[in-house]
């Protein structure tokens, strides 16, 4: 079977652009603040984001119940609309995903985002099964390749293989290889590659990435837009002084403690990033400085 994805335009692919893996406001007893929540997704979208992912990782997704997951879709559809919500739909099952997908589907979304089988070390018939069985949902899906989490990784071969089977319209690329962009133009180049680590934006956004599933435009949106606008389109002078002024915060997307950092950059801009979920715990006072030093050093340069 071949792909018959013909799309081109943005509103037929709602993943390209710059769409942030929003995190999770949380009260001090760490219950979901869905208000909180349904007003962020707005701001963001206000400050030039072109839609979120609720339900990732930095969401927090594996810590909360599936009321309270299938209430941060719905609340995230209200706030901007489905055509921008982009939900995670990871699952240890595929047959848990597709219901995930199935429920974004109802909510109103135009496409999801699902990481491979991740309970195990998925060999690649059970990779392509998977993504068969959430396929049936009827939403496009855009796989997330995160190697380092997973211990499954999508090499351009496989994504190839997922994409000319019609499972997959779009990768977010998170091995942080960028070489790779290049062997999976040549090999499917209908597929959307969009960046998925913030510290290789400008490296993928050169090699052709037609969006950014974002982490850091939660606590800097308007700066961070502007360096993805600017790389893309090849404003290299612009791009490069913003990526190296906001490189500090941005590789923090890459560690373990990503969650907790860009939740502490939002507090200091005066956003609510507010406590994590164990059994993730708060910064260590040196990460916590080092963290804090680089935003406001970012605020101080009127990134923020």
């Amino acid at each position: 079977m071949t792909s018959t994805s013909t799309a081109t335009t943005p509103a037929n692919r709602p993943w390209r652009g710059v769409l942030v893996a929003t995190a999770l406001p949380l009260t001090d007893e760490l219950a979901v603040d869905h208000d909180k929540f349904a007003e962020h997704c707005a701001w963001l979208v206000e400050n030039g984001c072109d839609g979120v992912v609720p339900n990732g990782s930095l969401g927090e997704y594996q810590v909360l119940t599936p009321e309270e997951r299938a209430k941060v879709v719905e609340t995230a559809v209200a706030a901007i609309g489905g055509a921008r919500v982009m939900p995670g739909v990871a699952a240890y099952g595929s047959a848990e995903s597709r219901r995930w997908a199935e429920q974004a589907r109802d909510a109103g979304c135009a496409s999801v985002m699902l990481l491979p089988p991740n309970a195990y070390r998925a060999d690649e018939r059970s990779v392509l099964a998977h993504y068969a069985e959430v396929a049936k949902a009827g939403l496009p899906i855009v796989a997330y390749n995160n190697p380092i989490d997973t211990k499954v990784d999508l090499v351009p071969e496989l994504l190839a293989k997922l994409h000319g089977e019609g499972c997959i319209q779009a990768v977010k690329e998170f091995s942080g290889d960028v070489r790779r962009a290049y062997q999976l133009a040549e090999l499917a180049p209908e597929l959307d590659l969009l960046i998925g680590a913030d510290d290789v934006l400008l490296e993928l956004a050169l090699a052709g990435a037609k969006g950014w599933v974002a982490g850091y435009p939660n606590a800097l949106p308007g700066a961070s837009v502007e360096l993805y606008h600017a790389a893309v389109d090849g404003d290299l002078a612009t791009a490069k002084k913003l990526y190296e002024q906001l490189h500090p915060l941005l590789r923090w997307d890459s560690k373990v403690e990503f969650v907790q950092a860009i939740k502490l950059s939002m507090d200091i801009v005066g956003r609510h990033g507010g406590p994590v979920r164990p059994p993730r715990v708060p910064l260590l006072p040196e990460q916590e400085a080092t963290v804090r030093a680089a935003t406001e050093k970012a605020v101080a340069a009127g990134l923020a």
